[in-house]
């Protein structure tokens, strides 16, 4: 599919640098082995322009299980000795240390502004505080680049461990974040690890982080949550109304959450580590690809675009914006409709911080899920060769 995106990108406009323009890194979400292998990857960085790359316990569920690329290294380390979860975790380390390096010259010539791979602690500890530390320092240690962000699942749980990864230097993704309440309590967290550092006397012109805000998974929960009050209103009046809200949520939460980051990062707070040289945290936009058929395939891609933000976008995604995308700076833009959307919602019965309680409890799921079923296909692997 890379390919495909390279034809789009040779011969139509370069969606992507209009991007870039308007302030927006487009990241891949996606990596594996055989994109390494054939140059693929190099070529979405060269031709492109991609800045970065995501990568998670599903994805890699996935490359694992779909081929053979992995085969003789995790035989190898089966016959050698290591359990499942170390042998997952080395091949997983293994390829984002060779994305990093094809990121490197990015990451060099951008000063540390771009150019990041990202690597997720096990989803297992995304609520043991002493879990993600210890995983946080080995998965930074066994990279062994300054352009790699190990992935933080942003729960209440987690957010001191952050905080003080951040400041022992450590380039964060803070990731299944779905609510005001949560994109801020990280957002501070960034500013009060810039503080320790400064307070310390040490260097923060390198300290990278992103939070990842996810989209199109809260209108999947709130359209059915409206579907299901459609169908029990009585008066052809009301299901208009609640039918009028369908596909509203996602986009009107993620631009209160950049309005949000807006007023965080002009606050007087960060003016003295915007002068030793800290950058703001940049929201990136997680699960932008259409979950509902109904919906335009770049709804949320071209809803979300601004300075200082990352899309991390799915390949099949990213070739559909590469196709037919507009760009324009629309991430803030119309914040009074989001707000009104909001209002709307709550006055019917569904609170958005409610929803993102629910859809973090099931990201959580989803992910250890992948990562129990990687560790089946590497173990029986191991019992097949035994």
């Amino acid at each position: 599919m890379i390919d495909t995106i390279t034809r789009h990108a040779e011969h139509e406009t370069h969606a992507v640098a209009a991007l870039l323009v308007e302030g927006q890194s487009v990241w891949q979400d996606d990596l594996n082995r055989a994109q390494l292998i054939n140059g693929a990857l190099r070529r979405a960085i060269d031709e492109v322009g991609v800045r970065g790359l995501t990568s998670n316990p599903t994805i890699f569920a996935r490359a694992i299980s779909g081929g053979t690329a992995y085969d003789d290294q995790l035989a190898a380390l089966l016959g050698a000795g290591a359990s499942p979860a170390a042998a997952f975790e080395a091949v997983a380390v293994d390829d984002v240390r060779a994305a990093c390096d094809l990121f490197r010259p990015l990451y060099d010539a951008t000063l540390g502004g771009d150019g990041f791979v990202s690597v997720e602690v096990s989803p297992a500890a995304a609520r043991d505080p002493e879990a993600t530390r210890e995983e946080t320092r080995r998965l930074w240690a066994a990279v062994a680049r300054p352009n790699v962000m190990i992935k933080i699942p942003g729960t209440a749980e987690a957010t001191p461990v952050i905080a003080e990864m951040l400041a022992e230097g450590i380039n964060i993704n803070i990731t299944l974040l779905f609510s005001l309440a949560s994109y801020e309590r990280v957002a501070l967290a960034y500013l009060a690890a810039l503080e320790r550092r400064l307070a310390a006397g040490q260097p923060i012109d390198r300290i990278a982080s992103v939070a990842s805000f996810f989209v199109s998974r809260v209108d999947t929960l709130v359209d059915t949550l409206l579907d299901e009050k459609i169908t029990a209103a009585s008066h052809d009046a009301t299901k208009a109304r609640l039918s009028a809200l369908k596909g509203k949520a996602a986009i009107a939460n993620a631009k209160l959450a950049y309005a949000r980051f807006q007023e965080i990062f002009a606050s007087a707070r960060f003016a003295a580590p915007r002068a030793a040289g800290a950058r703001v945290q940049r929201p990136l936009w997680a699960s932008t690809s259409v979950k509902n058929p109904a919906y335009r395939d770049v709804r949320y891609v071209e809803a979300l675009i601004g300075p200082h933000t990352v899309d991390t976008m799915p390949r099949a995604t990213l070739e559909a914006f590469l196709d037919h995308g507009a760009v324009a700076r629309t991430v803030d833009r119309e914040i009074a409709e989001a707000r009104r959307v909001v209002r709307d919602l709550a006055e019917i019965g569904i609170d958005l911080e409610i929803v993102a309680q629910n859809l973090e409890e099931e990201g959580i799921a989803i992910f250890t899920r992948s990562y129990d079923d990687v560790l089946r296909v590497i173990a029986t692997g191991r019992d097949a060769a035994a």
